[in-house]
């Protein structure tokens, strides 16, 4: 992560606000500085991707489950995502970054996250993440299980579904053209 101080800033704000359940929205609000521009001075669409690891940080912080996480040396990976951009955000506009848990299978964990200006959405994304730790991947019921909650898990929302068979569609696929090395 090479938003060092945007991280700090996060960690102190997640501290100081109320704690979230697990199936809760957590918002972080920013603004777009000028290390997020590409050369159409609008956020950078890498740059977004990071961003959206500060919202995943502050939901983690504020459901409670940090410390837990830290204990058993469970690791938040994130296995794939889709996003769709739909408006720029220019040099100095503020934005917010909503982030919530929608549901989790046997083998993953289902988050949205979305961009919003002014109440506006610019950006939605879908991911796929998992924790991983000494032995392996975690299965996102047992993270539950350590969390103070006790929860089953939610529906899987249907574009969720159409997504997951999309990805395992895509997985399966057997490349139609071998690329050699040049030289």
């Amino acid at each position: 992560m090479n938003l060092i101080f945007r991280l700090l800033l996060v960690i102190l704000r997640a501290r100081r606000g109320p704690r979230l359940g697990p199936l809760d929205e957590s918002v972080i609000q920013a603004r777009v500085l000028p290390t997020d521009l590409d050369l159409n001075l609008h956020l950078n669409n890498g740059r977004a991707l990071t961003l959206m690891d500060l919202g995943r940080v502050d939901l983690m912080l504020r459901i409670g489950v940090v410390g837990e996480l830290r204990r058993r040396r469970w690791n938040p990976v994130v296995a794939s995502l889709t996003i769709r951009y739909r408006r720029a955000l220019r040099l100095g506009e503020r934005f917010a970054i909503h982030t919530r848990l929608l549901c989790w299978d046997e083998r993953w964990l289902y988050l949205e996250q979305r961009f919003t200006r002014g109440g506006d959405e610019v950006a939605r994304a879908l991911v796929r993440a998992a924790f991983v730790g000494p032995a392996g991947r975690v299965a996102p019921q047992q993270l539950v299980d350590a969390s103070p909650w006790s929860l089953a898990p939610p529906p899987v929302p249907e574009g969720v579904r159409r997504w997951m068979e999309a990805e395992e569609a895509i997985q399966s696929e057997t490349p139609s053209t071998t690329y050699e090395p040049i030289g």
